[in-house]
């Protein structure tokens, strides 16, 4: 597989056809973008040069992530700053890149959680229209409340301690929520793999420039199985999308998350 130059590209980012290469069926197309290659060359030629160079050319052609994981990283990145002109070309690649539709749908709805309800619902309303075009059936989809995962009790245990020492001075329905909403409900939702769940909440929270919530959250992801090069892709990745100065805020945080578990 391979990305190709398209036609059509959203601005500010890549937009690529993608074309099945070597023997097999040609993959879906994606949608058509809001603006041309031409339109961005008539306003800003340095930034399609940029988009065929080096996104197209260089960032998701590297190897330290696959390409299913990029996808999962842009999207969460749109979603969490509710860039929804971007989200139709991005979540038709991700279905191309592997990304099953009920992960998708666990995407916005984790994201609800970690980035607010505004975001998620406005993502709803550009997937709503790529699910139709793909012939997503609701059988597909997650069901709204399926049998969990199992819950590590102690691990929780120790987590829900820290935090009602923390916040619950503060702010004690908040602790409640975090417990019962998030921890014993969202996280052990199955459609989405924990090691994927946590590759969507550090990508958001990088997007967001929320770097105090950033060491537990990649903690917990190279817990459940991020490797320090996928994580170290995963920023680089980022400052296309969200950034270099929230790239450049995460690497020190990152540091100090890598350093501890090397002790």
């Amino acid at each position: 597989m391979k990305l190709v130059s398209a036609a059509l590209i959203s601005l500010g980012t890549l937009t690529a056809a993608i074309a099945e290469t070597g023997s097999g069926p040609a993959r879906a197309s994606t949608p058509a973008s809001i603006l041309s290659s031409a339109d961005v060359r008539s306003v800003a030629p340095a930034l399609d040069k940029y988009t065929q160079d080096n996104l197209l050319g260089d960032l998701w052609k590297r190897p330290g992530l696959s390409p299913r994981d990029r996808s999962i990283v842009t999207l969460s990145v749109l979603i969490a700053r509710s860039q929804t002109i971007e989200m139709p070309f991005h979540l038709a690649l991700a279905l191309d890149n592997g990304v099953k539709p009920a992960e998708i749908s666990e995407i916005i709805t984790h994201l609800a959680f970690y980035s607010g309800w505004g975001n998620a619902t406005a993502a709803v309303a550009v997937a709503k229209d790529i699910f139709a075009q793909r012939g997503v059936r609701p059988d597909q989809l997650p069901p709204a409340s399926p049998t969990p995962l199992p819950l590590d009790q102690a691990s929780e245990q120790n987590r829900a301690t820290r935090v009602q020492a923390d916040v619950g001075p503060i702010s004690q329905g908040l602790v409640n929520d975090t417990g019962r909403l998030l921890f014993n409900d969202l996280w052990l939702r199955p459609d989405l793999a924990p090691r994927d769940r946590s590759l969507v909440t550090v990508s958001s929270l990088i997007a967001g420039g929320q770097v105090a919530q950033i060491p537990y959250h990649l903690g917990r992801a190279m817990d459940n199985g991020l490797t320090q090069e996928q994580a170290s892709e995963v920023i680089s990745h980022i400052a296309f999308y969200a950034g270099w100065p929230n790239a450049f805020s995460t690497v020190p945080v990152a540091k100090t998350v890598f350093e501890s578990r090397k002790k």
